[in-house]
């Protein structure tokens, strides 16, 4: 979706809350290619279950959180994309009821948001205008694969 709007020329943003720490392939091309059409944050510092620290993920998922808010406030920018929030929110590194109420109450109407990530908990889907599951039936990381360029990130 992001890549539509880079393709219309739409300001766009990205904030990454769990991948910061990698260089993923979708932050090389936007930021080497499209960054006067998308800004970019990494702001997390890998997966929660790799760090051990869950205060360190905590500050990171409210920085990351702090700066969508500035995104998406930001009226230039057509669509912003929250990338893995529903897993901050899941393991409540954020306070759910301060994104909902932000979302209905500051996100400008004609800006896009884009929250992914699993499980996203029924608040915002009860607020969302359009909601996609994917469901994931086999994953190479079951059978000791770690992540893969090109695949993962």
């Amino acid at each position: 979706m992001i890549m539509r709007c880079i393709a219309h020329k739409m300001p766009s943003a990205v904030v990454q809350f769990i991948k910061g720490g990698w260089q993923t392939g979708e932050r090389t091309l936007i930021e080497e290619n499209f960054a006067d059409l998308c800004q970019f944050y990494a702001m997390g510092e890998g997966f929660t279950w790799e760090t051990q620290d869950k205060a360190r993920d905590i500050a990171a998922a409210q920085a990351g959180w702090e700066k969508a808010k500035e995104m998406i406030r930001d009226e230039r920018n057509t669509m912003v994309l929250l990338d893995e929030i529903n897993i901050a929110l899941r393991y409540e590194y954020l306070d759910l009821a301060e994104v909902v109420e932000f979302l209905e109450t500051e996100k400008p109407p004609m800006t896009h948001v884009i929250l992914t990530g699993r499980n996203a908990k029924e608040e915002l889907i009860e607020i969302a205008d359009l909601v996609t599951e994917m469901g994931q039936i086999k994953h190479p990381f079951r059978a000791g694969i770690k992540a893969q360029k090109g695949v993962e990130y």
